[in-house]
């Protein structure tokens, strides 16, 4: 089994991980970390897709580390958000 193969199927289990926790989940939370889940499986792809013949592409390796820094500042807006519409049920 290649190195590929694995990461291929690591990053598929965690994207239907997290597609399957936003489907049953109704906790605001939980919805914002299957996100990132889901965020993490996809970059997991990208780095799998991004060998050729055991050469790396870097263009990939940019698109996924700009990915995880957009992923930082919208994980902290939906927790403000989250936080937000939690507080406004309690009135």
């Amino acid at each position: 089994m290649t190195s590929e193969l694995i990461y291929i199927c690591a990053g598929s289990s965690l994207v239907g991980l997290a597609l399957y926790q936003l489907a049953t989940y109704g906790d605001m939370l939980l919805r914002v970390l299957s996100l990132n889940v889901l965020a993490i499986g996809i970059a997991v792809l990208i780095f799998a897709s991004a060998r050729n013949a055991g050469v790396t592409d870097p263009v990939p390796q940019a698109f996924v580390l700009t990915g995880i820094v957009v992923l930082v500042g919208v994980t902290a807006a939906l927790l403000a958000l989250a936080e937000r519409i939690d507080g406004q049920d309690d009135e």
